[in-house]
């Protein structure tokens, strides 16, 4: 297997490692700011929420997402396109209709985390009420 081919498979574990490491940083952060993280990576037939919190009472949907700085890709925050909009609110239903919280105030936020090369936390902003 020449080298090029071993970087290609260990991509999506990279990608996955730093999707985990936002989440973590996100978790916190949200914490830090007196949200209570209720939910990580609740997942249906219909997709996955990254962490359902509560705000006072409102429940908070939130989407991470994230890149590293200087990526070819866009920002983290140009990640969550309509499409993913759509999914994460069809996704949002299912959620509150199990856990019985339908009629419940709820926000979607979005969570951008950016790491610099060496996959250090390089900046985080949050969107209150992105979509």
């Amino acid at each position: 297997m020449s080298e090029a081919d071993k970087r290609e498979r260990r991509k999506p574990d990279m990608r996955r490692q730093r999707g985990l490491a936002a989440e973590s940083e996100a978790a916190a952060y949200l914490s830090r700011i007196g949200y209570v993280v209720s939910e990580r990576n609740w997942r249906c037939r219909s997709g996955e929420l990254d962490l359902i919190a509560a705000d006072g009472d409102t429940i908070v949907i939130v989407e991470v997402r994230s890149r590293t700085a200087g990526g070819r890709f866009g920002t983290a925050v140009e990640a969550v396109t309509p499409r993913k909009q759509a999914q994460v609110r069809a996704t949002a239903q299912v959620y509150l209709r199990f856990a019985g919280k339908e009629g419940m105030r709820t926000r979607f936020d979005v969570v951008a985390v950016t790491f610099d090369r060496s996959g250090g936390l390089e900046a985080l902003r949050h969107l209150q009420g992105a979509f």
